[in-house]
């Protein structure tokens, strides 16, 4: 199963709807909250091309984007795809 990693904030919606993606599809995620760590966000931001917004979803440690980033590649099937799964059309975000 794929190692699949959501930085986020406490009041961040983009944020809960990447949790529920993940969960819809059954897959485990860990979720590292920035909302007192500055300087991790600002490493992060550095090493991915200047992105500073939240989520950040890192997928076998490859960072793939933001929930609408994610959401995109879900639509299109390549989400299920990179994570290994069947996919599923029920799931509805």
């Amino acid at each position: 199963m794929s190692r699949v990693i959501i930085y986020t904030t406490t009041h961040c919606p983009y944020c809960v709807n990447a949790k529920k993606l993940f969960t819809r599809l059954n897959q485990n995620f860990e979720e590292i909250t920035l909302d007192d760590k500055t300087e991790l966000r600002q490493k992060l931001s550095k090493e991915n091309n200047g992105w500073r917004t939240v989520p950040m979803i890192f997928i076998d440690e490859k960072f793939y984007g933001g929930f609408d980033d994610i959401n995109q590649l879900y639509k299109n099937g390549e989400l299920q795809k990179i994570l290994g799964i069947a996919q599923i059309s029920s799931v509805k975000t």
